[in-house]
């Protein structure tokens, strides 16, 4: 038997700030980071390689190592478990780390708690992956029916999804699997780029990077909006002059707005073609987004990445209140949670468009973005997964993007596991860059 030995929580940052990457209305200086969970074992993956887990979940600097601490308290009850053990039944292990009562106090399935359990979470799956030798999607894709549903954490929400429900939507999808794989491997997963969006950057670096988006395929692009409406205005002008009419132009407000200000700030830029406005209010406000929407259609809302868990996503689903579901890898609690938002999706007919941008977050949403077309929906109708290029070369199976689509992966894993190279340099506060930073502005 094969058993997890040990528990390596590391907080790491990129900085990301010194760039305007990542900038937006709401967050204008982040640093890309993760609280970076390790599982080692004594046991070796089929390929002879060590066997291990690795996950992470997402933030954007200061506080990042609260995070961390919570996910070495959550993590520590993995040590000296049996893999095979854990691998046999990964609904029953969520369910375990999430009946911690003291823990799950201080949430409960929201903020700091969920955003550890998620890292945590992703480490145990991506374990379960290597241990299996596939691809993450394909380990879930492989299972059936009953064995997805049994993942999935259906509590509290049997009045709008029942596990026989969920059930019979995964076995309307199974018999065209194997076509819908070979589609894949042939085109890959459709994906949108921000990466020339960002808030801080300057207008002939917008006009430039949506011109290199175009050139590389790209026929959807994403600009970061809600500061001072003027800017906006021309911001999307520049956008819109270079990709020309017929591409398509989303725009994300990233919480700043209240709801009667999101409606007369969404159509003040509606002229400009617009297929979605992103987070346009608190995340937190179901009824608000309700409104949003019905103020300004036939733009759509988009909302999901600060959705804390799989109940927000229900009610959102259950008011009509969005048009596209932004479901996030480092938020929401690992694919037990990931899934049953699938099936909630697939249920309403809301399409599945994962948000990533941030550090990881691309090398995992592709496994879900491809899961639900394989399993799940069946559909990449109006679905396109967001791609962010930055900070892909940390990870030691990067995601990979050719002709604006997600390649389908191939190695076995989550695709989470970063140089070690990398963690030493960009680990906080000691690793080398950061102590090198320091030294260097005590030097002035």
């Amino acid at each position: 038997m094969t058993r997890v030995t040990s528990v390596e929580i590391e907080d790491i940052r990129f900085p990301t700030s010194l760039t305007a990457d990542g900038s937006d209305a709401m967050n204008k200086d982040g640093d890309y980071s993760a609280a970076y969970v390790v599982l080692r074992t004594d046991g070796l993956a089929p390929d002879g390689e060590p066997l291990a887990g690795f996950g992470l979940t997402f933030t954007i600097g200061r506080g990042n190592d609260i995070v961390a601490m919570a996910a070495r308290e959550q993590a520590a009850q993995l040590v000296g478990m049996e893999v095979e053990e854990i691998v046999a039944d990964l609904g029953a292990v969520y369910r375990g780390l999430t009946a911690d009562s003291q823990i799950r106090w201080l949430g409960p399935e929201k903020g700091v708690i969920h955003l550890s359990l998620s890292a945590v979470m992703n480490a145990v799956w991506d374990l379960a992956a290597r241990f299996a030798h596939k691809p993450l999607w394909r380990l879930l894709a492989d299972m059936t029916p009953e064995q997805l549903v049994d993942v999935a954490d259906l509590r509290y929400l049997s009045d709008a999804l029942t596990r026989e429900e969920a059930i019979g939507l995964l076995r309307a999808q199974e018999s065209g699997k194997a076509e819908r794989i070979a589609e894949l491997e042939r085109t890959g997963y459709p994906c949108y780029t921000t990466s020339a969006g960002w808030l801080g950057y300057s207008d002939e670096k917008l006009r430039r990077l949506c011109q290199e988006a175009i050139d590389a395929g790209y026929d959807h692009i994403k600009l970061k909006v809600g500061a001072n409406l003027d800017d906006d205005i021309r911001r999307c002008g520049i956008a819109r002059e270079v990709i020309g009419p017929d591409r398509t132009l989303m725009i994300d407000a990233n919480q700043v707005w209240d709801v009667s200000q999101a409606i007369e700030w969404t159509n003040a830029l509606a002229p400009f073609d617009l297929l979605w406005i992103e987070e346009p209010t608190s995340p937190d406000d179901i009824l608000g987004h309700a409104a949003i929407k019905r103020g300004v259609a036939p733009i759509g809302v988009a909302t999901g990445e600060h959705c804390h868990n799989r109940v927000m996503f229900k009610q959102l689903m259950q008011a009509g209140a969005i048009d596209f579901c932004q479901l996030d890898a480092g938020r929401l609690g690992s694919l037990n949670e990931i899934v049953a938002v699938l099936l909630l999706a697939a249920k309403f007919g809301v399409p599945v468009c994962p948000h990533a941008g941030g550090v990881g977050l691309c090398e995992m949403v592709q496994h879900i973005s491809m899961l639900d077309f394989i399993a799940v929906s069946g559909s990449r109708e109006r679905r396109i997964t967001e791609y962010v290029d930055h900070l892909h070369e940390h990870f030691t199976d990067p995601c990979i993007v050719t002709d604006a689509a997600y390649a389908l992966p191939s190695r076995p894993g989550y695709s989470t596991e970063m140089y070690a190279a990398s963690v030493a340099e960009f680990r906080f506060p000691d690793g080398a860059y950061w102590a090198g930073r320091r030294a260097a502005e005590a030097a002035l």
